[in-house]
């Protein structure tokens, strides 16, 4: 007894036909297209057993549908591309989208290596420096008035030399009388420190940092021995071919200027002890001598007084004036 060989679908015998293994499954070639074949993107019928089925991106074509849109030449074993789902031929595809190059003005092929600057592309070969004309490749470079350099070149052509090591500034820099200068070259002729950042100042066209110049050039103190700079407005005094900070110029016996002289207040008091002391004694005497006199003696006592007030601020007056003179 002869064992069923049927379609797994329509149940015909597939005895002496063609027929389709799908997992495990005979099918008839009728069935097997209408459920499991795939549907060609441009003709929208089945690709049958007997046709070769193309496939991009998860979509089919029988063989012959597969062309390019534009010029509708095949595609079978050919570069293409798509734009908005179709097919596109080299040619075609180049001559409706592609960049061309801002050199030679050609156009720039799918697939090859091109570079973009800026809005514009280039064919590698094209993006050259130039002023040596090399290809520049994926290495840095330097726009400069629309044309492109790499980094040896624009240095050499354009960058500012240091004055210092003759070597191109690359970034940051100094300029210093009109001439420029690496921040690493730029120091201090005594203690070579970085100038750059800080105070400084100079003598015969070098210049030093506030710590050499005061040290080298500036006068010294005649109490302290410091130097004298003089910067931020600082005042100094000039005596006898000496000078002083205006701090260190006090008087050499009593370390400072004698007090302007002033007169008792009402109660008596003096700024100095000792005018104190002697003024109360003088009063004291005074006061004794009015008990054992009579009024009018009184009256000219008290002008005496006055007098004697002032004949002692004139003789204070006097003694502050020589010791001003003195110191």
């Amino acid at each position: 007894m002869t064992e069923n060989f049927d379609c797994d679908n329509c149940k015909d015998s597939l005895f002496g036909k063609k027929y389709v293994l799908w997992e495990e499954s005979p099918f008839c070639v009728t069935c097997y297209e209408s459920l499991y074949s795939n549907t060609c993107e441009e003709c929208k019928k089945p690709i049958g057993c007997n046709c070769r089925d193309l496939s991009y991106k998860d979509r089919h074509w029988h063989e012959e549908c597969f062309h390019c849109f534009k010029c509708q030449c095949p595609l079978v074993d050919k570069p293409f591309s798509t734009k908005d789902e179709d097919l596109l031929c080299t040619e075609c595809y180049s001559n409706e989208y592609s960049s061309r190059c801002y050199e030679c003005k050609k156009t720039i092929m799918p697939g090859s290596r091109k570079m973009e600057h800026k809005g514009n592309s280039w064919h590698e070969t094209c993006f050259t420096c130039h002023r040596c004309q090399q290809p520049i490749g994926t290495k840095s470079f330097i726009p400069k008035d629309e044309f492109n350099y790499c980094v040896p070149c624009y240095e050499k052509q354009f960058a500012m030399q240091c004055v210092h090591c003759n070597k191109p500034i690359i970034s940051g820099g100094v300029t210093y009388h009109e001439q420029p200068w690496h921040k690493d070259c730029f120091l201090c002729t005594g203690c070579k420190q970085q100038l750059s950042g800080q105070r400084f100042t100079s003598r015969d066209d070098f210049a030093y940092c506030l710590n050499c110049f005061c040290n080298l050039y500036t006068k010294k103190c005649a109490s302290c021995t410091s130097p004298i700079s003089g910067m931020g407005g600082s005042k100094y005094i000039s005596f006898e071919e000496r000078q002083w900070h205006n701090d260190c110029f006090n008087c050499t016996k009593v370390r400072r200027v004698p007090d302007w002289p002033r007169l008792p207040d009402r109660e008596g008091q003096y700024p100095v002890p000792r005018l104190r002391q002697r003024h109360l004694r003088r009063a004291e005497s005074t006061n004794q001598h009015s008990r054992n006199t009579n009024k009018p003696l009184l009256l000219i006592n008290k002008y005496a007084t006055a007098v004697n007030h002032v004949l002692f601020f004139f003789k204070r007056l006097t003694f502050w004036f020589f010791a001003k003179l003195q110191c």
